[in-house]
Parts: C-alpha cells; sequence; structure tokens
C-alpha cells in the first residue's frame, strides 16, 4: 500500500494505491488530504472489496499506520503491518504506469473529472496485467476489452 501525488486545479492531491505480491492492483482512491481518515477510508474501501489481508507492507506514513492501528484495535487476529522502505517497491514500481500517463496531461481541471479519468486509467493498466481475464479476451484488443468493461459497446 502506497500513495502519488496527481496535481488537480494547481494543487497536489493523493491517489492512494494497493498492490498484492504478484504485483496484481487491490485497488485506488483519489482524495484530497492524506490523512488518517482518508487513510482509513482507503483501507476500508480496499479490504471491503477483496477481503482481509495477512499482512500490509507500507512506507513510514504515519497517517496510515495510524488507520491500520484504527482497524486493528477492533479485530479478534489484528493485520500485521510491516513499515520497511523496501518491502514496498512493488507498489512504487506499480505506480510508474499511472504516473507515465498522467505527467503529459500536466493538471487536472477538476476533482471529479481526476477521479473519472484515473479509473479508466487503472482499468487499462488492471487489463494490461491480465486481471480481467473472461472467455474470449483472448482474442480481444485491451482496447475492446476496455470498451466492453466500460459499458461503452452493445452487443448485437
Amino acid at each position: 500500500m502506497d500513495e502519488t501525488y496527481i496535481k488537480v486545479k494547481g494543487a497536489w492531491k493523493y491517489l492512494y494505491r494497493a498492490v498484492d505480491r504478484h504485483g496484481k492492483t487491490v485497488d485506488f482512491l483519489l482524495t484530497a488530504k492524506r490523512d488518517v481518515a482518508a487513510a482509513k477510508r482507503f483501507f476500508d474501501k480496499a479490504m471491503g472489496g477483496n477481503g482481509d489481508p495477512n499482512k500490509v507492507a507500507m512506507d513510514k506514513s504515519g497517517a496510515n499506520k495510524a488507520a491500520m492501528d484504527a482497524i486493528n484495535a477492533g479485530r479478534a487476529v489484528p493485520i500485521l503491518v510491516r513499515r520497511v522502505k523496501y518491502l514496498n517497491n512493488i507498489v512504487e514500481q506499480d505506480h510508474r504506469a499511472i504516473k507515465r500517463v498522467t505527467k503529459p496531461m500536466l493538471n487536472f481541471k477538476s476533482f471529479r473529472a481526476a477521479g473519472s479519468v484515473l479509473a479508466g486509467i487503472e482499468l487499462i493498466h488492471m487489463i494490461r496485467k491480465g486481471q480481467f481475464v473472461f472467455d474470449g479476451t483472448e482474442a480481444m484488443s485491451i482496447a475492446y476489452q476496455f470498451s466492453t468493461l466500460a459499458g461503452m459497446v452493445r452487443s448485437a
């Protein structure tokens, strides 16, 4: 789990992202602030959609640690939190793909537009990593898979 910065209306916003040990994207969330409430919202969203992890690797961010402590306070079996700089390399390298696409954009004009565009970028990135495998995807281009998942293509 880690966060990266995205510029919206000239101000930096935070894109929280989680990746599993195999490099597959677990979840992502764009927030205006980098605080305990935002980190807890991200963890709740990620764990709600993907189940509870056994352990979480994160950087030395105090807000992220405080959020995990709050989550662990109400649990019988706590989630192990590993705060070692070099354990986070998988997600740091995964940020590159997002930054490569967003950097030429220079700036998003609204928070809502940034959220929508980043969701599409994450979806394309997940398709490239092979996270959406269903019957017939091997014969489809990435663009066609994206438009099918996004609901743009209607079957005749």
